[in-house]
């Protein structure tokens, strides 16, 4: 590797090494106010970006803003290809300012868009819809592609298919991740909704999961469809109004697997990969954290599925 990749996992490690830890929600999850659970993130990398007198949702989003601005510090000591794997994984970040601007068009508050400079896919364009319509046009002469119509659940499901179907197709090490992802939007979607996937959706599904997974007829059916490798995402879920601890284990396995990535030796995209793995899963901590605190304290139970 050359050493370009060097840099980048001595950088990576770094920031790594400045996480808040695997227990850094529990912390703000015990206290009793949001405020006092602000106070104890202070010293972590989130700190300077977090402000006593904000609301839960934007002490969150300030918490995914960091994460997203270690992403864009981490893919500027990559050389391009290295940036271009980064890219996939930070999809979520431009899927949430499309989620904003649909809310906007009904008349909510947008919040400034989270700024993805070179992770961005096509949000330089996206961001110029002022319409459902012209939104879905954007998408469709994009890398996302046509999401089938402009409703937000067309448009984000398929959005969010899409990116597991983008990381599984380019990011090998992140391959089992993207694959657990599609099965638990999958089953949600079918299950919990009650709605089958929206066509452009489904087309990713089934290149994830296969036909046979995604047209079952029950979730114990789809269970025992699904292929090996996204099976695990819900082992041991026997009712689907129980996929929360399937997606509160996600995050576990995402951060159990990004650390064992960060320990193999070679400079390379796996170690990077296990650094973006690591970072998020902390960010998800610390947000649930608050969300706790914000409710007075309470219940650990999601953060003791993942710590």
């Amino acid at each position: 590797m050359g050493a370009g990749w060097v840099a980048g996992v001595i950088r990576a490690r770094a920031l790594v090494s400045l996480c808040a830890g695997a227990y850094a929600g529990r912390e703000p999850a015990a206290c009793a106010t949001l405020g006092e659970a602000l106070r104890s993130l202070a010293t972590t990398p989130y700190g300077r970006r977090l402000h006593a007198e904000s609301e839960l949702a934007d002490v969150q989003r300030a918490v995914s803003a960091t994460l997203l601005w270690q992403l864009r510090v981490l893919a500027g000591w990559l050389p391009r290809s290295g940036a271009d794997l980064l890219r996939p994984l930070a999809a979520g970040f431009e899927i949430a300012n499309v989620e904003a601007r649909l809310r906007s068009f009904s008349g909510a508050p947008e919040p400034a868009p989270y700024r993805l400079g070179t992770l961005g896919t096509a949000w330089r364009r996206l961001q110029h819809a002022g319409t459902p319509a012209e939104l879905r046009s954007a998408l469709a002469s994009s890398p996302w592609g046509d999401p089938g119509a402009d409703t937000p659940r067309a448009v984000l499901t398929t959005l969010r298919m899409a990116a597991a179907d983008q990381v599984c197709r380019t990011v090998g090490p992140a391959r089992r991740w993207a694959v657990g992802r599609a099965a638990l939007l999958t089953a949600r979607e079918h299950y919990v909704c009650g709605r089958p996937l929206p066509g452009p959706a489904r087309t990713h599904a089934v290149r994830l999961l296969g036909s046979r997974a995604v047209d079952a007829t029950d979730f114990g059916d789809f269970r025992r469809r699904l292929p090996a490798t996204a099976r695990w995402a819900v082992d041991g879920i026997a009712d689907p109004h129980e996929l929360w601890q399937a997606e509160a284990r996600w995050w576990q396995v995402l951060a159990d697997d990004g650390a064992g990535l960060l320990r193999i030796p070679r400079h390379g995209p796996a170690p990077v990969v296990g650094a973006v793995a690591v970072l998020s899963a902390d960010a998800w901590r610390v947000r649930a954290g608050l969300e706790l605190a914000a409710r007075g304290g309470g219940s650990l139970e999601v953060l003791d599925a993942i710590v």
